[in-house]
């Protein structure tokens, strides 16, 4: 029987980096549900399709195919065969992805990619309904957060890192954005699962926050 592990929550909570690294100790698959919608948004970015347009974007969806392969280097996303793993992680990326994914279209659309994926491996996934929609039979739920302030600067902290010029107010307010959107969307907002562990992580570094991702876990299991 194969093991998942649904970790939902905010933008810039951690969900990518500590999913990432739990899989890595427990020998898990991590699916980033996250860049899938970033590839849709990226798709629609690149061919001046208003991302907010459910019937716009819903009618290009038979142009795209996505695909997730799993390699040495971790997950890669592909866009209709093209590996668009770094293309994704922009600012405009993030923001036409939490467009995106509030049209029911496009989650229906990733709907079955995501669940085949659970279905045969042992797998942390992470997003913004992943216990609640996607794997509500998950052995284990976690709801990772933080203050929009901590996750904010988490976020300026690791763009200046990779040489982008940005603007610490304007990464709170576009986080501040996408938190409004993602939780007040009519397809799957962004809440907790009614039997997920809430774990707030403002206080905790990288390392401390892996560990307890790794004890909640191995709670819910034994």
């Amino acid at each position: 029987m194969t093991v998942n592990v649904a970790i939902d929550g905010p933008a810039g909570a951690g969900k990518s980096t500590v999913a990432k690294a739990v899989a890595a100790k427990l020998g898990y698959i991590y699916v980033d549900t996250g860049a899938l919608y970033r590839a849709v948004g990226l798709y629609a970015l690149n061919n001046g399709i208003p991302t907010d347009s459910a019937e716009l974007v819903g009618d290009c969806l038979k142009d795209i195919t996505v695909e997730l392969k799993f390699s040495e280097l971790g997950q890669q996303v592909y866009l209709n065969g093209e590996n668009v793993s770094s293309l994704i992680r922009t600012p405009e990326a993030s923001m036409a992805a939490s467009n995106v994914s509030a049209i029911p279209a496009v989650r229906a659309f990733l709907f079955d990619l995501q669940r085949n994926i659970a279905k045969e491996n042992n797998c942390i996934m992470d997003g913004r309904d992943i216990g609640t929609v996607v794997l509500p039979d998950a052995q284990v739920k976690i709801f990772l957060t933080a203050s929009p302030e901590t996750r904010a600067k988490r976020r300026y902290d690791e763009l200046i890192a990779k040489g982008a010029e940005v603007d610490y107010q304007d990464v709170l307010a576009d986080l501040i954005q996408r938190d409004y959107n993602d939780s007040h969307r009519e397809a799957a907002p962004l809440r907790p699962a009614d039997d997920g562990v809430i774990f707030d992580n403002g206080d905790y570094d990288f390392d401390a926050s892996v560990a307890k991702v790794i004890e909640i876990i191995e709670e819910k299991i034994k």
